[in-house]
């Protein structure tokens, strides 16, 4: 990197109005707080002040009065995440650490956590179709379309494939709403279905570390006095999902995907 360069990187690296926006942002939604609703005296819905820090960040991001927040400052934001959430992610290893002999009493039945994305297939993949996909229907389903799967499916059918444009229309939709429909579905799935609180833990981590913190966040919240044992299980389920997801993608998914998609078709 030439010294013209480092200097225009750093430039946009420590750019002051993106930073005092964002700590604005913060404080606004720290000042909110957490909010609960309650649905027919049966299920809690948790609004996190996530939520509201998407909120205004995207409403800034369209605002024609907020000139100095746009693509460029997206782009900046995007790399500081990647800075910021090491600690984060030190953290839940940490946490996993302390929590190994609870892990291994779970045994292999974590690993089956990563069949949950069958039900994308079994379920999204025909409805999919219904709505008038058609090859794209294979890239938005045959996973949670994240950067392992995308290596994948760009080197199976090519960059400008139609399955890989349905996979990069679902990646950019999660990407932007994942981690605000987590926050709000787990509470939700965790009032209706009477499962145990770890297994909500587990499937928090999908392989996706916003939307895992998103998910697990809400959770912790309905349950503070077991929130290390239900962070470690997210943890250690998002590292499977990480290592184990894109060997799962080449030899079940995606396969899978395909014969659905074929058959639902021949029809």
């Amino acid at each position: 990197m030439t010294n013209d360069k480092r200097r225009q990187y750093d430039k946009e690296l420590f750019d002051y109005k993106l930073h005092l926006s964002v700590l604005l942002i913060f404080l606004i939604s720290q000042y909110i707080g957490e909010l609960k609703y309650s649905l027919f005296n049966q299920v809690t819905i948790i609004l996190l002040p996530m939520i509201y820090a998407l909120i205004i960040s995207v409403i800034l991001y369209k605002s024609s009065k907020i000139t100095w927040i746009n693509i460029k400052q997206s782009k900046t934001a995007s790399i500081i995440m990647l800075i910021i959430i090491g600690p984060l992610i030190a953290k839940l290893s940490i946490i996993s650490g302390q929590n190994i002999n609870m892990l291994i009493d779970v045994g292999p039945l974590i690993i089956l956590e990563q069949l949950g994305d069958l039900g994308a297939i079994i379920i999204g993949l025909p409805l999919a179709i219904i709505l008038g996909f058609k090859r794209e229907a294979i890239g938005m389903t045959s996973s949670i379309c994240r950067e392992p799967q995308m290596a994948v499916i760009i080197d199976k059918y090519g960059f400008n494939s139609s399955e890989t444009k349905g996979f990069m229309i679902v990646y950019i939709i999660a990407t932007v709403l994942g981690a605000l429909i987590l926050s709000i579905l787990v509470p939700i799935l965790a009032n209706i279905i009477p499962l145990h609180p770890y297994s909500y833990a587990i499937a928090c981590g999908i392989g996706s570390t916003s939307m895992s913190v998103a998910g697990i966040s809400a959770l912790t919240s309905l349950y503070p006095q077991i929130q290390n044992q239900l962070m470690a299980f997210t943890s250690i389920a998002n590292i499977i999902a990480l290592i184990l997801s894109i060997y799962i993608y080449m030899f079940i998914s995606l396969p899978l995907t395909e014969k659905i998609y074929e058959k639902i078709k021949s029809k």
